[in-house]
């Protein structure tokens, strides 16, 4: 397996509630217990904690994590920081970049393609802003600190955007934080952290037995003359937290051992398979695509070039034609009234070439009351708006006689619509521009995608 990192996210609505002071202590003693563990830290918060607790003076900086949601490797971005501990650089910039997050997933592929190994801590903003949403999908496991009724309350808009995307929210769990042990109520809960976890259990929160106590000792490691911050494992072992911060990483190292494929590595995989059905579509798109112009019957790899794109509204038949082929048939179609080899013919011709680049030609063939065939001629903008529309009569078409003028447009039609009785079938054909460089394009996933979307709305034109 290639390095995909383990994903630990530190989230809550509620300031105030531990959210930093655990995501950089935990780094530390999951560093600290296993010294060949790769731990990487980094903060979706503005308040640099991260980077003044971390930093090694006079190392230089490649970015922060600013550029890592722009899309620079990870890996490419951490700095080797103080106690082991690898970490990214925090920004204060970063409410420019939620546009650029269209969906909740977006992170998850970074991590995936970050070069990252071990354990990743997230810790983020006091908001369900979409990077925080990106964090908490990303994550293999998520710690929600509550120290208080209000804190508790607001976990329940965590639990509902897993229920909204269709998440397991089994990676979500409560922490009590910042309980303080002198505080005794009578009856059965005797203690907040007891009450806190009642409540949690009771509305279907999983809440962990081990919680994080309030300290005037550890609240000054954060605030002190120095204007420095410690971490708790050098600074505070005598304490009570110091043994509850050693059991909390112990399960989190559990389950990271427990982990044989962290999420960043099942979407990957999940990419590749998405790759891999995109990849097999688009051959068979291609297959059964004729190998020469259904109008003129030449090969399509000659010089001539493939210039449009031909499909049915059924799909069951599609191809490429040489530019000159469409166009001079839309020409001759368009303007029969115009003499072959005229100057006037030549600038239709170069006015219709014109128009064909921009556009989408479709022909919807019907039966009239007398019984012959007619074409319905839409011509649309590439957003599908319809700016020309003509009324073709295709006189001697049902015995199979040209006529000297729609004779290119017989042949595309009879090529193309044609069911197995001989007659056209109840369909319409749509011809799209496409690059003459790389024609094959029009068949690739995203622009694929683009063309049926564009058949819907003409789908509801001509209905």
């Amino acid at each position: 397996m290639n390095c995909f990192p383990y994903i630990l996210t530190i989230s809550s609505e509620k300031g105030g509630v531990g959210k930093t002071t655990l995501a950089t202590n935990l780094a530390i003693y999951l560093k600290a217990m296993v010294p060949d563990l790769p731990v990487t830290l980094m903060s979706f918060d503005n308040h640099f904690t991260v980077d003044k607790m971390f930093e090694l003076k006079g190392q230089p900086s490649n970015g922060t994590v600013y550029e890592l949601l722009q899309g620079t490797q990870a890996a490419q971005l951490v700095l080797q920081g103080q106690y082991g501990v690898q970490y990214l650089p925090s920004s204060d910039h970063l409410a420019e970049l939620y546009q650029n997050f269209k969906g909740p997933m977006v992170l998850c592929r970074m991590m995936a393609e970050s070069g990252l190994s071990g354990i990743v801590v997230i810790d983020t903003r006091p908001d369900l802003n979409i990077l925080t949403q990106n964090a908490l999908y990303a994550a293999d496991r998520v710690l929600i600190p509550v120290k208080d009724m209000p804190s508790l309350e607001n976990c329940k808009h965590i639990f509902a955007l897993f229920d909204q995307r269709g998440i397991d929210k089994k990676s979500l769990s409560l922490i009590p934080c910042l309980i303080d042990n002198r505080i005794k109520f009578d009856g059965l809960f005797k203690d907040q952290r007891t009450l806190l976890k009642a409540f949690a259990i009771n509305r279907g929160y999983r809440c962990l037995e081990t919680y994080i106590s309030k300290s005037p000792k550890v609240e000054s490691l954060n605030t002190n003359p120095d204007g420095k911050i410690y971490p708790i494992l050098n600074h505070a072992r005598e304490t009570e937290v110091h043994n509850q911060f050693t059991e909390l990483s112990q399960d989190i190292l559990t389950s990271y051992h427990e982990t044989a494929e962290p999420r960043s590595f099942l979407y990957q995989r999940w990419l590749c398979e998405q790759e891999e059905q995109k990849k097999a579509a688009f051959l068979a798109r291609l297959e059964g695509i004729p190998a020469h112009c259904i109008i003129c019957g030449r090969a399509l790899d000659g010089p001539a070039g493939k210039g449009f794109f031909y499909e049915s509204a059924d799909r069951t038949t599609r191809g490429f034609l040489h530019s000159d082929c469409f166009v001079g048939m839309l020409c001759s179609t368009l303007c029969s009234n115009v003499s072959a080899g005229s100057e006037m013919h030549t600038l239709s011709q170069q006015v219709v070439r014109e128009n064909a680049r921009e556009s989408v030609a479709v022909f919807l063939p019907r039966r009239d009351e007398r019984g012959d065939y007619q074409v319905r001629f839409l011509q649309l903008d590439l957003g599908g708006t319809p700016l020309l529309e003509r009324t073709i009569a295709l006189t001697g078409f049902l015995e199979g006689l040209f006529d000297g003028v729609h004779d290119q447009l017989y042949l595309l039609l009879n090529e193309s619509l044609t069911g197995y009785d001989g007659r056209l079938r109840n369909s319409w054909l749509a011809v799209h521009p496409v690059d003459e460089e790389r024609p094959e394009q029009v068949l690739q996933e995203q622009r694929y995608r683009q063309v049926q979307e564009l058949h819907r709305r003409v789908a509801q034109l001509v209905a």
